[in-house]
């Protein structure tokens, strides 16, 4: 039986009533682990003090911002990771830097078990468990909702009002949310289902767009290397810098998905995302890559990207293939620096320029007026070359209906003729080679 259990601690419904529970059930210390990933302080107001008083020893509050930012939210967005075609991977991405300093805590109390408040129904509990197992496979991991009575949210609040647990949740209101600087997820209640329309009062980041401003506005975010580092020409720190962007990407609705998605453990659910900011970066970055990168370099990197949305989405961030594939994407983004100017209004965002002193676009090349530097002679060869197998498949393929041909002329003349004509059936096939060669060479 644990002695001490660290407990990865949000201070909402399912962890705040698991303080109580790992204490009722296995008699322990519990340390609680909250980590400040910029959720806002709404959320993070009291709960250190929250935790104390539902039975907690101590509750370690992280401010994991920046890390978050620079060592996770960035590197997808470089990689152009988006997760079912429309998931900018908010939820996914801060789960294992959430789970490694639950770890780091662990080990510095002495704890002999980690817990954590994901249900065994969700991609949480993978995510948590497998960065326990790279950074802490020696201890055991308790997963209340895999071993408790409770079965639902409604079970969940109820136990909580028995023990005097406050919980913003109610059985009217009752989604779960998560929220950090990059996103806020809405499930559950009538997200559940997949028919009925998002309600008006859902969004807490940005606006619809009947409630967007009536005039757009542009923003102009400037990259180095393929890091977003400024809003408007001021640059920003990384915390800084989506905390502008999400301002402005929600005062217009920008980033609003409504997705059926693909859970891990194979089922599909429902989820409404709200992702401002990140769907600014993505937009402006994927067009300075398409200005600075070539046609080949880009299908590359379109091949990686769902390869590391898969690898974000499933929990498996501290992995080789994450590091490999990072040290891929770093080569190709040494030259994506420039700016890329989005024009915002009511939910969209148009690309309206982009700069970039390592653009592949050359206007001297690409000019509908006279030029000196492109002689478009050169394009006969250039096509004829490019088409060379075409040319060739063709002309083998005529070779064979020719050659049937002649075969079918000769089995016709045989039950009359007999073998007289076998020399001229070798003329005829011998023409239809030599004919061909003489095709070939010209192509």
């Amino acid at each position: 039986m644990p002695r001490t259990i660290v407990l990865a601690y949000s201070g909402g419904l399912d962890t705040s009533i698991i303080v109580p529970w790992l204490r009722e059930h296995y008699d322990a210390k519990v340390i609680c682990v909250a980590a400040d990933i910029g959720q806002g302080e709404r959320e993070l107001a009291g709960v250190r003090a929250k935790a104390i008083a539902s039975g907690a020893e101590e509750c370690y509050v992280e401010d994991l911002r920046e890390e978050f930012v620079r060592d996770f939210i960035f590197p997808t967005l470089r990689a152009g990771a988006v997760y079912n075609r429309k998931y900018l991977l908010g939820t996914s991405m801060a789960r294992p830097l959430i789970a490694r300093r639950q770890v780091e805590v662990a080990r510095l109390v002495g704890a002999d078990a980690l817990a954590h408040g994901c249900t065994g129904k969700g991609n949480d509990q993978v995510r948590f468990e497998l960065t326990y197992a790279a950074f802490a496979p020696d201890l055991p991991v308790i997963a209340p909702w895999r071993e408790w009575h409770i079965r639902s949210r409604e079970d969940a609040i109820a136990y909580a009002a028995e023990r005097g647990i406050p919980v913003a949740a109610t059985k009217e209101k009752i989604y779960s949310r998560d929220a950090n600087l990059w996103h806020l997820s809405h499930e559950g209640g009538i997200l559940e289902n997949p028919n009925a329309a998002p309600p008006d009062d859902l969004l807490q980041l940005t606006s619809t767009p009947y409630e967007a401003p009536d005039v757009p506005e542009t923003v102009v975010i400037g990259f180095e290397q393929g890091t977003p580092v400024s809003v408007n020409g001021e640059r920003l720190d990384p915390v800084a810098l989506i905390e502008a962007l999400n301002a402005i990407g929600g005062k217009h609705g920008v980033g609003v998905v409504d997705l059926v998605e693909d859970r891990l453990v194979g089922m599909k659910s429902r989820g409404v995302y709200e992702t401002p900011g990140g769907a600014l970066l993505y937009s402006a970055h994927s067009e300075l890559e398409q200005l600075v990168l070539d046609r080949r370099t880009l299908a590359a990197k379109d091949l990686v990207a769902p390869r590391y949305a898969d690898l974000v989405y499933e929990g498996r961030w501290w992995t080789t293939e994450r590091e490999a594939y990072d040290a891929f994407v770093a080569v190709t983004q040494t030259r994506v620096s420039g700016t890329v100017a989005l024009r915002l209004y009511k939910g969209s965002a148009a690309v309206v320029g982009r700069e970039s002193e390592h653009a592949l676009y050359d206007e001297r090349f690409v000019t509908f007026g006279e030029d000196d530097v492109y002689q478009q002679s050169d394009a006969a060869g250039f096509i004829r070359l490019f088409a060379l197998p075409a040319r060739v498949r063709a002309l083998k393929d005529q070779e064979i209906a020719r050659t049937a041909a002649v075969d079918d002329q000769v089995a016709a003349l045989e039950p009359s003729h007999g073998l007289t004509h076998t020399s001229s059936t070798t003329t005829k096939a011998s023409d239809v080679e030599s004919a061909t060669s003489e095709e070939l060479a010209v192509a």
